[in-house]
This record gives C-alpha cells, sequence and structure tokens, in this order.
C-alpha cells in the first residue's frame, strides 16, 4: 500500500491505495465522490474526466500514485455551493443532458475547453474536442448549445470554479 496526498476540490486528502488503483477508483470508493463516472473501463467516453491540476484528464488513465501531490477538481467541486457553476447552468438551461450519465464527464471536458478558448470557441472547435466523449442518448446538438452559451457567457476570463 502506498501513501497519497491529493487536493480534491480544495480539500487536502490522504489515503493508503495499491499501487494500481486508478484515480477513478480512489475519488469514487475512497472518497465517496462518485459524480465521476466509470463508463467504459477503455478510456474511451469520457464520463470519468477530471481537472488534475487545471487540466481534464481521463481519471481511468492514471493511477492515483501519479496524482499524489497534485489538485484535483471534480464535478463535486465546480458549483458554489447551491450555486451553480456556469457550465453547469447552461447544460441546465439549454437542455444539454439527457440521462446524465455523461453528463460530469461532459461538463469537466467543457470547462476546460473554454478555459483554454474563451468565447473565441467555435461550434467547430467543441465538436472536435469532445471527441473523447460519448454520449449515448442525444446527438449532441444541445451540449453543444450549452458550450457555447457558456464560453459566451464568460468572455476571455477563465471560468474555472471559486
Amino acid at each position: 500500500m502506498t501513501e497519497v496526498t491529493i487536493k480534491v476540490n480544495g480539500r487536502e486528502m490522504k489515503g493508503s491505495v495499491e499501487d494500481r488503483t486508478l484515480l477513478v477508483e480512489f475519488l469514487r470508493d475512497n472518497l465517496g465522490l462518485t459524480g465521476t463516472h466509470v463508463g467504459c473501463d477503455t478510456s474511451q467516453c469520457g464520463a470519468c474526466v477530471v481537472h488534475v491540476d487545471g487540466k481534464a484528464v481521463k481519471s481511468c488513465t492514471m493511477l492515483a500514485v501519479q496524482a499524489s501531490g497534485s489538485e484535483v477538481m471534480t464535478i463535486e467541486g465546480l458549483a458554489n455551493g447551491t450555486e451553480l457553476h456556469p457550465v453547469q447552468a447552461a447544460f441546465r438551461e439549454h437542455h444539454g443532458l439527457q440521462c446524465g450519465f455523461c453528463t460530469p464527464g461532459m461538463i469537466m471536458t467543457a470547462v476546460d475547453m473554454i478555459n483554454r478558448h474563451g468565447s473565441s470557441l467555435t461550434e467547430h472547435d467543441v465538436r472536435e474536442q469532445l471527441d473523447g466523449n460519448i454520449c449515448r442518448c442525444t446527438g449532441y446538438h444541445n451540449i453543444v448549445k450549452a458550450i457555447l452559451a457558456a464560453a459566451g457567457a464568460s468572455g476571455p476570463q477563465q471560468i474555472a470554479a471559486e
């Protein structure tokens, strides 16, 4: 067992893990943060996307020991209390979710996209950069619409969690 210390959603968390424990398993099983989903076990679907040191990462492709010493943001850390993060609010307003299974990964990917591109994000960019996130319920139209709305509302500044 290896001791890991990871700052998760602004709080320092420690735990003992086997060296082969994936970050997604640590988040879900050790910390009870079940908003990060495991959808495919092959890193294809993007349901497990979190931010590690400010960048979108598929948490099923990273070991918990690799994240030790890093800052991790999960879907649970985006909202400011009862106030939704702007991307979460845009998904709600523009009906960018169906069953909701892929939504946390989509939102985390969208926040990363907007942080990198701001209001210059285009529909083509969004569709291209969502390539690693699979939604089996929809044709992505409302997801793209929600991301573009959030990007337009954000302007050039970052819309990271508070």
